[in-house]
C-alpha cells in the first residue's frame, strides 16, 4: 500500500505533490524569499515559571499585526504552551523541561534521565527545527545562549548561512549588577552578543533601569541596545462587557462587589504569598480571588482550595490563559513582581501590593522597590509577609491625591513590530541569501 502522505516526504517533486494540491495552490517551498511570508523563531529557555513563554506568545501576536503577514515558530520548554489559544500564523515546538529548584541548580522536569542528555536533546531539536524552518529572523529571550549553550550550535548555523538576523531580547531587570556582571562574564555573553546578534533589545524603560552601566556590557553590546518600551499586555484585551460579565459568573464573583485579586505567576513558588492571602482579613464586602497558576504543587493547591473552603468571600481560580479582564477587574491586586504581572498592573494602573521573589535571583526585589520608589505600587518585603500585614494594606484607603513620579513608556509592541519590519522585511528585500530557498 502506498502512504497517501509520502508527497510530504518530498515536496520538491510537483508529480508526487500534484494529486493534493488544491488548484492554484503554490506551496511555500516553491516561492522565493521575496515573496513568500516571512519566517519568525521565538526562542526562549523557560525554566521556571510561564513568563518567558508568556511574554514570546504576546510578542508573536504582535508581529501577526504585520503587512505582508509573517508565519512564527515558538520554540520553548513550557509544556502548558497547549493550554493557549494559538493564533493562526504562529506554530509551537516545545522542548523537553527544565525544571529550576529553588537552590538555582536545574534538573529535567519530568524526564529521569541526566541533565548533560536532556540538554543534548534540547540543542538537537532547536537545531534541526531552524534548519528545516530556515527563518529570517530569531528572536532570542534573555539568555544569549541558550540554557547551558544549547543555542549555540543553532546560532554557528544562522552565522554560516548568513541570511538570517538574530536579536536578543532583555528584560529591564536581571538580577543584583554584581551577580548579572559575574553571570554575563562566565557565560561569555558580550563575546556571543558580539558574535551573533545584530540588536539587543531592552524591554523596558531606561530611567528604571540602565543595563550598561549596571551589568558592565561591551561597547560593542551597548551599540546594539534598543529600549523598546514596557510591554503593554492589555493591547489585545477587548473591551467586552460580556466577556467579563461571564468571567464573573464562572467563579462565582458578584458584579456589584469589590474584588481584591491575589496572583502569583506561575506558581511554582507563590504558595506562601497565597496563603497567607487566604488568611487575611479583608475589608467587609469585598470578595478574595487566588489565582495560583499552574505550576503550583498539587498538595498546595489542595491546601489553598480547603481554606477556601471555610471562606465563603473566597474564590480560587487555578489557571487563566488571560488574566488580564480579572485584574482589570479588580479594585486591588496583590501579587509577586513578576515582568509580566508588572506589565499588566502598569498598563492597568491598578492599586498594587507587591511582595517579590527574592532568591535564587533578587530581580523581583529590584524592579518592586524602583516602582515603589517612583510611587507607581506599593511594596512588601517576604520577611515581612504576613496575614496581616495584607489585611493592613487591603484597608487602606489610596490619597486621592498621590500621583506616580513618572510616566513609563509602554509602547513595546508597537515599536517591535517596527523594529522587526526593518530587520526582517525591508533589508531582506536588498540584501536577499545567495541561497535559493
Amino acid at each position: 500500500m502506498i502512504d497517501r502522505h509520502a508527497h510530504l516526504l518530498n515536496a520538491s517533486n510537483p508529480l508526487i505533490l500534484q494529486p493534493y494540491l488544491e488548484p492554484g495552490y503554490v506551496p511555500t517551498e516553491w516561492l522565493t524569499s521575496a515573496t513568500r511570508p516571512r519566517r519568525i523563531v521565538l526562542y526562549s529557555h523557560d525554566t521556571q515559571g510561564l513568563g518567558h513563554m508568556r511574554r514570546n506568545l504576546l510578542l508573536a501576536r504582535a508581529l501577526l499585526r504585520l503587512t505582508p503577514r509573517p508565519n512564527i515558530l515558538l520554540i520553548g520548554g513550557a509544556r502548558e504552551m497547549g493550554a493557549f489559544a494559538i493564533p493562526e500564523g504562529i506554530d509551537c515546538l516545545t522542548l523537553p523541561a527544565l525544571h529550576k529548584e529553588s537552590d538555582g541548580l536545574y534538573r529535567p522536569r519530568s524526564l529521569s534521565i541526566s541533565l548533560r542528555r536532556m540538554l543534548d536533546m534540547r540543542a538537537s531539536s532547536i537545531k534541526a527545527a531552524v534548519a528545516s524552518y530556515d527563518p529570517d529572523l530569531l528572536l532570542t529571550d534573555k539568555v544569549p545562549l541558550g540554557a547551558f549553550g544549547e543555542l549555540r550550535p543553532t546560532l554557528d548555523w544562522l552565522r554560516e548561512r548568513k541570511k538570517a538576523r538574530c536579536v536578543l531580547g532583555l528584560r529591564e531587570i536581571l538580577d543584583e549588577p554584581t551577580v548579572a556582571r559575574r553571570e554575563w562574564a562566565v557565560e561569555g555573553n558580550n563575546a556571543a552578543v558580539e558574535t551573533y546578534y545584530d540588536q539587543v533589545w531592552i524591554y523596558g524603560d531606561r530611567r528604571i533601569a540602565d543595563p550598561v552601566r549596571e551589568y558592565g556590557f561591551s561597547a560593542e553590546v551597548a551599540a546594539r541596545l534598543i529600549y523598546t518600551g514596557y510591554l503593554n499586555r492589555a493591547a489585545f484585551l477587548d473591551d467586552d462587557p460580556q466577556a467579563e460579565a461571564a468571567l464573573c459568573a464562572k467563579i462565582d464573583l458578584p458584579e456589584d462587589a469589590r474584588m481584591a485579586l491575589c496572583c502569583v505567576g506561575g506558581g511554582q513558588d507563590g504558595f506562601a504569598l497565597a496563603r497567607s492571602f487566604a488568611r487575611a482579613a479583608l475589608p467587609e464586602g469585598m470578595v478574595g480571588v487566588i489565582l495560583t497558576g499552574p505550576l503550583m504543587a498539587a498538595s498546595e493547591q489542595a491546601a489553598l482550595q480547603q481554606m477556601v473552603a471555610e471562606r465563603p468571600w473566597l474564590r480560587l481560580v487555578t489557571f487563566l490563559e488571560e488574566p488580564t479582564p480579572l485584574m482589570r477587574r479588580a479594585d486591588a491586586v496583590i501579587a509577586m513582581a513578576g515582568y509580566n504581572t508588572v506589565c499588566e498592573i502598569l498598563t492597568l494602573a491598578r492599586r498594587a501590593l507587591l511582595v517579590p521573589r527574592v532568591a535564587p535571583r533578587r530581580e523581583q526585589l529590584i524592579r518592586a522597590q524602583r516602582l515603589r520608589d517612583l510611587g507607581l505600587v506599593d511594596m512588601l518585603h517576604p520577611r515581612r509577609l504576613s496575614a496581616t500585614a495584607l489585611a493592613t494594606w487591603l484597608a487602606r484607603t489610596p490619597d486621592p491625591e498621590q500621583k506616580p513620579r513618572l510616566q513609563l513608556d509602554m509602547g513595546a509592541l508597537d515599536r517591535v513590530a517596527e523594529l522587526v519590519q526593518t530587520l526582517a522585511f525591508r533589508q531582506f528585500d536588498i540584501k536577499e541569501s545567495p541561497c535559493a530557498d
